[in-house]
């Protein structure tokens, strides 16, 4: 159920037409992007910076937050061992990790007021702490080499649980203890490094749902325009981990898409590994994929820069071009998960009648206990599938025209600046093609 489409649907046209006429209409609405002229950067978007400025303190909110991680540590431990019994794996792998990102790129990044790791960095982030146990009261310094690459490392180890190593990792035991282990490490991080340095670039749901709110409407005191895209106006870092890091939430996606084909399911079928070892396979093929995103999207990046006489290194054009990329991820996380959230989010309703699947347990009446029946079919899929891909196509479109912004104030030119964007939509478009491709796998085989 992770990832069905309820009853069987069959793709309306063929699948070449399909994908042709995908990446036409991100063709077309580049040929129209690509004459319109772009206004200089403004003195407000020259002072924005990549950064994650820390909210005036929210005690009330931080320890209903911290009650509340405490309470799913204790029903992991404690409650049923069945995932579909224990509100642990839903309330962790669905609504933290799939359905928060996914509100964050709607409404903007809402979460730092209720985050209870970053709370807990705060809250050891204290001179006279730091003192009595390291017998020095002020932080270790962010090493600057050191950039993003904690939240890249923690990123790539919970994406490897949700999509390689599930059968263990959405265990409600597992879940908790790990939730543990990370807010020992915050803990830790912040007592060493200041909260301000954790929270900006080794939290990595500070990171996560800040880099996901730069899409959403509001701005909750980040930087940038407020309305659907306006933090995308903020540059990213021109460092070789925060550029990893968005790529990461490129990849993930695709490559959890990747995992339901029928070519990866009959490539595993016939492959000599099994147990262990293939699961060790997958997560080094999800490396290696990254790697991949990495030299394609850098390589484009490198032609830009060519036909674009720019004045700057290759990363840092990259760096310039990634808000272009995460829209894209946005819309795949949305098209992918859409019936996941829709399916199994029901089970919310029985288990919060008994959150830990403890015999006996009735905290509410009915529909929220066992009687409740999960729907599988609660959204139409016809419906869900034009939607899906109507936004897919839209958000390479959005891409487009953000490619478009930036190119046209980075080229010396007009002209170097039409010349420069040709590389990059040759890239958009052939992303265009592979997602429609993997989002239409289940229906067409």
């Amino acid at each position: 159920m992770a990832h069905a489409f309820g009853k069987r649907y069959d793709l309306p046209v063929p699948l070449w037409l399909f994908v042709i006429g995908g990446a036409a209409v991100v063709f077309v609405s580049f040929l129209v992007v690509l004459p319109r002229a772009v206004a200089p950067a403004s003195a407000g978007e020259a002072r924005f910076s990549d950064r994650i400025r820390l909210r005036r303190p929210a005690p009330v909110r931080w320890i209903v937050a911290g009650l509340i991680a405490v309470a799913l540590m204790l029903c992991g431990w404690f409650g049923s061992s069945a995932v579909a019994e224990n509100i642990v794996p839903s309330f962790f792998w669905l609504a933290v990790w799939v359905a928060t990102p996914i509100s964050c790129g709607l409404l903007g990044d809402w979460t730092r007021a209720v985050n209870p790791f970053a709370a807990l960095a705060r809250a050891c982030d204290r001179p006279g702490l730091r003192s009595a146990l390291l017998g020095d009261e002020r932080v270790v310094g962010w090493p600057r080499r050191l950039g993003w690459w904690p939240a890249v490392a923690f990123f790539f180890t919970v994406a490897c649980g949700e999509l390689i190593f599930n059968g263990t990792a959405t265990l409600p035991a597992f879940t908790a203890w790990g939730l543990l282990v990370y807010a020992l490490v915050n803990a830790l991080a912040g007592l060493l490094f200041g909260a301000r340095a954790w929270t900006e670039r080794g939290e990595v749901f500070s990171v996560l749902f800040a880099t996901w709110g730069r899409l959403g409407w509001f701005r909750f005191g980040a930087d940038g325009e407020r309305g659907f895209g306006g933090g995308l106006r903020v540059p990213f870092d021109a460092h070789v981990s925060r550029v990893t890091f968005v790529l990461l939430l490129l990849v993930s996606v695709s490559f959890d898409g990747l995992l339901s084909t029928p070519a990866w399911k009959t490539f595993r079928a016939q492959i000599t590994l099994s147990g262990i070892g293939f699961q060790l396979f997958e997560t080094a093929a999800f490396a290696v994929l990254v790697l991949v995103a990495w030299g394609l999207f850098g390589g484009f990046a490198a032609l830009v820069r060519h036909f674009g006489d720019m004045q700057r290194s290759n990363l840092q054009v990259l760096a310039g071009l990634v808000p272009s990329l995460l829209p894209i991820a946005f819309g795949y996380l949305v098209a992918h998960n859409a019936e996941y959230i829709a399916i199994n989010g029901q089970l919310f309703i029985p288990l919060l009648g008994n959150p830990a699947g403890m015999d006996g347990v009735h905290l509410l009446p009915a529909p929220f206990n066992d009687s409740y029946e999960i729907n599988p079919n609660l959204l139409p899929s016809s419906v869900v599938w034009y939607l899906q891909v109507a936004l897919i196509i839209f958000v390479h479109i959005a891409a487009v025209v953000l490619a478009h912004r930036y190119l046209a104030r980075a080229s010396r030119s007009h002209a170097k600046a039409r010349a420069s964007e040709w590389p990059w939509i040759v890239a958009m478009v052939g992303y265009t093609m592979t997602s429609l491709w993997l989002l239409a796998q289940p229906l067409v085989q």
